[in-house]
């Protein structure tokens, strides 16, 4: 990894003191990086003081909405990175207010394009895409090749934002490139319910001595990424000109079962149950079944892959969680 492109580099954050963009804010301040967050704070989307703690002092914090084209059209100007973060990432709460979903993840992505175009059209960004755009597999592992077919509004939104991207790197030049995450996890994601993720909620109830449900027969296959993995994944496009134009697969290639998942966890953290329940009918709905990806196109073109089992990762982020439950569990 090129490191060095970094050291000194302006970067933008969109979304910065979300799970995260704050680990990568973390990780480029080490670098020499001289970094700006941006984050609405709202709060169900996730951002959150405490995840720059680490830091406080050390990066700018800019308190927008991404919504806000003046502000968007300001922060962009001298940025030589751009990491674009920022989203509405509730399947569900898309599905009850569409419309937010769409200004979030729809009308925002095409605001903060036209701001790099019109102030900034030289910089370098990266946007977060997400695996639930392919919607219930036709093939395992899901390759960059499978048809999209997202079975809610959240995926539908994101597609557009992804494809938006891609455009304004193809007409006008724009450097961009794409990663489509599956099941990030570790320190500093939302864990207080589940509008970022399953595992999120898992986590609090196993520490807080609740069980651990588990949505219908617990058979779901998935993958998952360590939030550092995805990170030098991050950096990794953003430094190659290889990675301009790409959309890329995360992925594992290690899966497992949810029922298996959730007794990993138990196991690593020396106590608790889980159960088997029914699927609420709103997630019956939208639920994809069995998915993991094929991520070697991004393998190939600039040697990324994984390091961090699932069950070190796994043990990392139940760790932090014991130590910071009292700013996390909310």
């Amino acid at each position: 990894m090129n490191h060095a492109a970094f050291d000194g580099a302006n970067v933008l954050i969109t979304g910065g003191m979300g799970f995260i963009g704050a680990n990568l804010a973390i990780r480029l301040v080490n670098l020499g990086a001289h970094v700006t967050l941006v984050d609405s704070l709202i709060p169900i989307y996730g951002g959150n003081d405490r995840n720059i703690a680490p830091i406080v002092g050390r990066v700018r914090v800019n308190i927008a909405d991404v919504r806000d084209e003046y502000s968007m059209n300001h922060l962009v100007q001298g940025v030589d990175y751009l990491f674009n973060l920022a989203g509405q990432t509730s399947h569900i709460d898309s599905m009850t207010d569409p419309y937010s979903d769409l200004d979030i993840n729809c009308k925002a992505q095409l605001s903060i394009l036209e701001a790099c175009r019109k102030h900034n059209p030289t910089l370098k960004l990266v946007y977060a895409s997400t695996r639930q755009i392919y919607g219930k597999p036709d093939y395992l592992p899901v390759d960059e090749r499978h048809l999209l077919k997202p079975v809610d509004v959240n995926g539908i939104n994101k597609m557009a934002g992804e494809w938006y991207h891609i455009l304004y790197n193809n007409v006008y030049g724009i450097r961009a490139t794409a990663l489509r995450l599956t099941n990030t996890y570790g320190p500093r994601m939302r864990v207080k319910d589940a509008r970022q993720t399953f595992l999120g909620i898992w986590i609090k109830r196993l520490i807080e001595g609740e069980p651990i449900h588990i949505f219908g027969d617990g058979k779901q296959i998935r993958d998952f990424n360590y939030v550092d993995d995805v990170v030098d994944a991050m950096l990794m496009v953003a430094a190659e000109s290889a990675a301009d134009g790409q959309i890329f697969n995360l992925g594992c290639n290690e899966t497992i079962n949810l029922h298996d998942l959730a007794l990993m966890m138990i196991d690593i953290y020396g106590t608790g149950v889980c159960e088997l329940v029914p699927f609420p009918p709103d997630r019956k709905a939208i639920d994809i079944g069995d998915y993991y990806s094929d991520f070697r196109f991004i393998h190939g073109r600039v040697g990324w892959a994984p390091k961090v089992s699932l069950r070190e990762g796994l043990a990392k982020t139940l760790a932090f969680y014991q130590e910071e439950s009292t700013y996390y569990f909310g």
